[in-house]
């Protein structure tokens, strides 16, 4: 089962001013989603219970155990509204999910050994393609993220969704295999080989 556990009240009022008076009293509101037949209903968490569980990294994008008195109820935290000025969380929205269902979800993409890549220690720069991928995979193994290891790459190399070795049961989203990132010569690295170049006319 799932690492954290939300225990959630149901809140009466819908709506901006319904969600303000449970932030007024130390609370941040949010929605749960989903389920056959089953409706939206409108919940709240303690904030400074849910500002620990965010701040784990296991909340968001994660399987979630969601407690409501007695009831358990596996969920997936899909999204967070943080406030623009203190970043505070202030709504958050929840699917009920089975805990092996097939979903699919945004895993981000980490890229490691900067400091020893053929092609960046040769004056090429790194061009992101997408710092996220959409997975298909059971809700209870959704992988932290997807690590590329740069250590291999030189420049022109391109970086795609194949090369990433992912766990049994886990597949991208699309069928296709799309690029992630690709190794390029920077500007600073052509005019340094320009340089080079006229130095013997010089």
């Amino acid at each position: 089962m799932a690492d954290i556990v939300l225990n959630v009240e149901v809140r009466e009022r819908a709506g901006t001013g319904g969600a303000r008076e449970v932030r007024r009293a130390g609370k941040v509101p949010g929605v749960l989603y989903g389920g056959k037949g089953q409706k939206p209903v409108n919940i709240a968490v303690v904030a400074k219970d849910f500002r620990k569980s965010l701040y784990t990294g296991k909340l968001l994008g994660h399987l979630v155990t969601l407690k409501y008195g007695e009831e358990t109820q596996p969920v997936i935290a899909k999204a967070v509204q943080f406030h623009p000025v203190t970043d505070e969380p202030i709504h958050f929205d929840l699917y009920r999910v089975d805990e092996h269902q097939l979903i699919k979800i945004a895993v981000p993409v980490h890229f490691k050994n900067h400091d020893i890549s053929p092609g960046l220690k040769a004056g090429g720069s790194l061009e992101i393609v997408r710092h996220e991928v959409e997975l298909a995979c059971p809700a209870d193994q959704i992988p932290e993220e997807l690590v590329i290891d740069l250590a291999i790459h030189n420049i022109g190399d391109t970086i795609r969704m194949s090369e990433v070795k992912l766990p049994e049961g886990v597949k991208p989203a699309m069928g296709r295999d799309f690029v992630i990132a690709t190794l390029k010569v920077s500007s600073a690295g052509q005019s340094v080989a320009a340089d080079a170049e006229a130095a013997p006319e010089a």
